[in-house]
């Protein structure tokens, strides 16, 4: 039996604000901890919402020159693999996932992370990197692809964000 939910409808002067700007954090360096921020954001700009992404420690692969076109699917701990620890760990899955969502993705037309790095860049929003994360790993600005806009602070960061809902992923 399907329990069916409706919600309430509201009069107009009760109904929230639509939301216009939003700041998206970027923490995991894998695919699949990389791809649902990319999308979010590029979501909120083809909706006309402002948009700013900050990565920040592992996240900051996917904006790092030397490193963004070698992100992986984490195949060891994952639970969204549905698949044992051990068979994930073994030499050559973490490349075999990697292929395999590439393809689907590709199939979906779904970019790569350089390119939808630069769209989002070019549709307007803020591409940031955490100054806390690029000091502990040794980073400098010339590390980064051209669409970073600058190394901010978490503070600064949130200045920019200022009256927007915040997404992390």
């Amino acid at each position: 039996m399907a329990i069916e939910h409706q919600a309430p409808v509201l009069a107009a002067e009760e109904r929230p604000a639509a939301i216009e700007r939003v700041a998206v954090i970027i923490s995991k360096g894998s695919l699949e901890g990389v791809y649902p921020g990319l999308i979010m954001a590029n979501g909120a700009r083809m909706e006309g919402i402002e948009a700013d992404v900050f990565f920040t420690f592992f996240g900051l692969d996917a904006i790092i020159a030397r490193r963004q076109g070698r992100l992986k699917v984490a195949t060891v701990g994952n639970p969204g693999m549905h698949m044992p620890t051990l068979i994930g760990a073994l030499p050559g899955m973490s490349w075999l996932a990697t292929r395999m969502m590439a393809k689907k993705m590709e199939k979906l037309d779904i970019p790569p992370v350089g390119e939808f790095v630069e769209m989002i860049s070019d549709s307007g929003a803020g591409v940031w990197a955490c100054k806390a994360s690029v000091d502990m790993f040794g980073l400098a600005e010339r590390d980064f692809v051209p669409q970073v806009d600058g190394v901010i602070t978490v503070g600064e960061f949130y200045e920019k964000a200022a009256g927007g809902q915040i997404v992390f992923t």
